[in-house]
């Protein structure tokens, strides 16, 4: 790695930014690379004396009001006292937000936002670290909302927290039409949300991704004189959240890989949307957690002081070994006249129930969306911080680069999306004389290539290691204390998690590059993580091997049909069925290059040759192309199109007719959406729309296949569920043979 790295040395390290500026949709305009750059507002001075004390006694002018809190800042006890008086009176100014988003929009989720107002204001306010200026600074605290219906809670701590992509006028916005505070939380919507959550559970293991990329970047980085990474993950989950398997899967990996950055925290307010959670849930969270492995805490009265919820923030920081649960005693769409009960989850409120939670804060005839203007300061000194911290992170940084230069290298190489120039030449070159190979095999000899010139290339398997053929030979396995450098992850027998955490990496924003591998059968473990890769711009490469009927004696049970239909019909995911070791690599440099665009990459058991003639790397980005065709200077008669090792069959028929003088094109169709994508004269010169003969040949579902061979065109493919047989026994039972293709082709041609 340092010989392949070394042409960066020449390169800067981090160069001043004068500003971020947005556009229309809250996202950054700044260029990619200078998102880790130091921001100008780092150049801030400190508020002035006469402001602060302005602030004070406008303070206890509106705690006297509302409270009859009388301070003069003469004892220390009085003086705590009203800094929880400022933190209600700011927890007031959340939910009275988060009322009046809802009423103006008519629409959203209330409940758990003003259950959990407390936790945002404190979490915002008082513990996460960050730059509102500057959202995508690299050691900033990460928080993921895995009850995403809770997102106006969100959407409030952005807007109060200095976040530009939250304004007022976007709070108004909740829910409409292209506005930045969309009805779930999406991270390509809004700066400031880390990563897109909704589906129940995702975002735990979100979490646990997120805290995995920080304690790997640790270890590899930081420096007993030097800590560069340094960063801690907070994530909250509702009881939906807790129900769910995916969030189970994922806290057992937490507590295993002693994630001790990562705090959970557990809204507990015992409701789900049908009715109180003791319809269907009564286990013990806490002691489920403890099980697990992670520290647990309760907090029973946070509405009464949020004192108590700092305080166990405080010893989740302090805790060295293992994740943290924090569970916190809420009520549910608290204030309102449906606290407590299930009715406060979604929906709005009456005129009547409104004007009372108005009284109960005596929040008086403020208008709509009113700020108190001291809320804004008290989030600014957070803000203030930083910058600070920012500040004395870059200046970390500096001096690290000429302590650790080789190092230093590296994590700029990262930071700046961790493609190192010329990459795409480590990808092996195969010959006619390389042996049989399935094609996972030859995946492994791409991955393993990759590795040496990728830094950032890391994953693994659920427990399927050695068969999806994944592991990376020269790194060791992730592993806290022993090995957290390892780039190799064992998930044990849990694809959701796996799924779910390697979109976690994908969105830690420092240039890893995660692999997921698994049987393609299971990928219906993953569905609703993959799904949410492609939504959130997750660039995961999802390795699936034992593509179709021909993983054999397994059966049914394991011989995925539908599958690679379901996977095709994802938006923006790519899917690639590779038909030899030259595909394979090709599927590989598209995966890899499209760093906001999750891959499948969809691999057999069965071997087959290396180099097909015919077949081109450098032509799976246009996802399909014509393999041979002996028309000459005509137009074929027919078009047989294949995929992955069914290609080989395509070519055999095709040869058997081409000595019966017919003219026969052979396409592969490797990548239907990349396909879809070409201009359409392209796709007119592979599939000429007047060459109406065509056959489909695929060991899957037929689903899709008819917008290729055309009304008039016949598609080879699997109707039923597989068979237990030796390979070539199955692949005969459902007439994937040369001679049932051949058979097939001249009933067209004698049509």
């Amino acid at each position: 790695m340092a010989l392949a790295i070394s042409s960066f040395l020449i390169k800067p390290f981090f160069l001043p930014t004068k500003h971020i500026s947005y556009n229309n949709n809250g996202k950054s305009n700044t260029p990619a690379a200078s998102i880790f750059k130091p921001h100008n507002s780092l150049k801030t001075s400190a508020t002035t004396g006469d402001l602060a004390n302005h602030c004070k006694r406008s303070w206890q002018q509106e705690l006297k009001q509302v409270f009859g809190f009388h301070h003069d800042g003469d004892d220390d006890d009085d003086d705590e006292s009203f800094k929880e008086m400022v933190d209600k009176r700011c927890a007031d100014n959340v939910r009275m937000l988060i009322v009046d988003a809802v009423q103006n929009a008519k629409a959203g989720h209330p409940g758990m936002a003003l259950g959990m107002a407390e936790v945002g204001y404190v979490l915002y306010r008082h513990f996460m670290k960050y730059n509102p200026f500057n959202p995508k600074w690299f050691n900033r605290d990460r928080f993921v909302l895995s009850a995403g219906h809770g997102c106006l809670l969100q959407y409030v701590c952005l807007h109060l927290a200095g976040f530009q992509s939250v304004q007022l006028e976007d709070l108004k916005r909740l829910c409409k039409l292209g506005s930045r505070t969309p009805g779930h939380p999406e991270n390509v919507v809004t700066e400031g949300i880390e990563v897109t959550t909704g589906p129940l559970g995702q975002g735990v293991a979100n979490a646990v991704g997120l805290a995995l990329a920080e304690a790997h970047l640790a270890a590899r980085f930081n420096k007993p004189d030097a800590v560069i990474v340094d960063h801690r993950t907070y994530c909250i989950m509702g009881d939906g959240c807790a129900m769910e398997g995916i969030s189970h899967e994922a806290a057992s990996l937490a507590a295993h890989w002693k994630l001790h950055k990562l705090t959970l925290i557990y809204d507990d307010n015992q409701n789900t949307i049908d009715g109180p959670t003791s319809l269907a849930f009564s286990e013990d969270i806490s002691a489920r957690f403890r099980a697990l492995g992670w520290s647990t805490i309760t907090v029973e009265n946070i509405h009464e002081s949020m004192c108590s919820f700092k305080e166990v923030l405080r010893a989740a920081i302090d805790e060295t070994e293992k994740p943290t649960l924090i569970r916190v005693k809420t009520l549910i769409g608290k204030l309102s006249g449906k606290e407590g009960t299930a009715k406060a989850h979604h929906g709005t409120f009456d005129d009547n129930e409104v004007k009372m939670m108005r009284e109960k804060v005596k929040w008086g005839d403020r208008e709509p969306f009113h700020v108190i203007p001291m809320v804004y300061r008290e989030m600014r000194n957070q803000k203030d911080d930083g910058e600070r911290l920012e500040r004395e992170w870059y200046s970390k940084l500096f001096s690290y680069k000429s302590k650790y230069p080789q190092e230093a290298v590296e994590l700029n190489l990262l930071l700046s999306g961790g493609l190192l120039p010329g990459w795409e030449s480590s990808l092996p070159k195969w010959s006619a004389s390389d042996p049989l190979d399935d094609t996972r095999g030859y995946s492994e000899k791409c991955l393993n290539q990759l590795a040496k010139v990728l830094p950032g290339l890391i994953g693994g398997s659920a427990d399927l290691a050695s068969s999806n053929k994944v592991h990376l030979h020269d790194h060791s396995d992730f592993s806290q204390p022993n090995s957290p450098c390892g780039r190799n992850i064992h998930y044990g027998v849990r694809e959701h998690a796996m799924a779910g955490i390697s979109n976690g990496i994908a969105l830690h924003g420092s240039g890893l590059i995660p692999f997921a591998a698994t049987f393609l059968i299971f990928s219906d473990y993953m569905k609703n993580s993959i799904r949410l890769s492609a939504l959130s711009h997750a660039g995961v490469i999802y390795i699936m091997t034992h593509d179709s009927i021909g993983l054999g004696e397994d059966g049914p049970t394991h011989q995925p049909v539908e599958q690679l239909a379901g996977l095709r019909a994802v938006p923006r995911l790519l899917v690639f069925r590779p038909a030899d070791g030259k595909e394979t690599a090709g599927a590989y440099k598209i995966a890899i290059a499209n760093r906001d665009v999750p891959s499948v990459i969809v691999l057999s058991r069965q071997k087959v040759a290396a180099n097909l003639e015919g077949t081109l790397a450098e032509k799976v980005g246009r996802g399909g192309y014509i393999v041979s065709d002996n028309s000459g200077n005509d137009l074929p008669e027919i078009i047989v199109i294949g995929t992955g090792t069914e290609l080989c069959l395509c070519e055999w028929a095709a040869k058997t007719l081409r000595q019966e003088r017919r003219r026969v094109r052979v396409v592969s169709l490797v990548c239907w959406r990349l396909f879809d994508r070409q201009p359409k004269d392209y796709k007119e010169k592979v599939l000429p729309l007047s060459v109406t003969k065509r056959v489909s040949v695929e060991a899957g579902s037929p689903m899709g296949w008819k917008e290729y061979v055309g009304i008039e065109g016949k598609v080879i493919a699997v109707k039923d569920f597989g068979a237990s047989g030796a390979y070539l026994d199955t692949f005969k039972k459902y007439g994937f043979t040369e001679e049932n293709v051949t058979r097939i082709a001249k009933s067209l041609l004698h049509q």
